[in-house]
């Protein structure tokens, strides 16, 4: 059966290194399909908000993506040391409501980049951080962080040639359908 993958960038730029990354997965594996789950129209997260009809349109229709699909891939950036606040207000909306929140078990992987040198450790830590709150089932041990990610895209074409990071991300995304595969169920 075709698995079904979800990639959610956490940077809004038009010209996004993150989303130049994570389009770099839907050219690594055939059998696999990728859907992007857009955070852009997200309000900011208002508990008033969520009501029992599931809140405000855009938020069904995140919530409703993340559900459709088998596992989810976030590419975010790092900014001031930690998570975008974008992606945190995703998240947040993908944690409610607690018993039924379309992240809640559902299989998730993390990677960044920046043009840094530190390929957003901090940020990484601190997105596994609320996802572990969230229950989402994270990719253990493996993480990919590309530091100097200027140096490893062409931007006016918009793709990765870095074949270093390349081979990297090939690893991690059959780690990842690996692991959605043989998540440890726990009730």
């Amino acid at each position: 059966m075709t698995k079904t993958i979800g990639l959610i960038c956490g940077s809004l730029r038009k010209d996004s290194y993150n989303r130049i990354v994570a389009q770099a997965f839907t050219e690594m594996d055939s059998s696999l399909q990728f859907r992007w789950i857009e955070i852009r129209e997200l309000p900011l997260f208002n508990d008033d908000l969520d009501t029992d009809d599931g809140g405000p349109e855009p938020v069904r229709v995140y919530r409703s993506a993340i559900r459709q699909v088998d596992g989810v891939l976030i590419v975010s950036p790092e900014y001031n040391s930690g998570i975008p606040g974008v992606l945190k207000n995703a998240l947040d909306w993908a944690s409610t409501p607690p018993k039924t929140a379309a992240l809640l078990r559902k299989p998730v992987g993390v990677v960044g980049a920046t043009p840094g040198g530190k390929g957003t450790a901090f940020s990484q830590q601190q997105i596994r951080q609320t996802l572990d709150a969230i229950q989402a089932h994270v990719l253990p041990f493996q993480k990919v962080l590309i530091s100097q990610v200027r140096e490893k895209i062409d931007a006016d074409r918009g793709v990765l040639t870095d074949e270093k990071t390349r081979t990297y991300l090939q690893r991690y995304l059959q780690h990842f359908v690996h692991w959605i595969d043989h998540i440890p169920v726990l009730d």
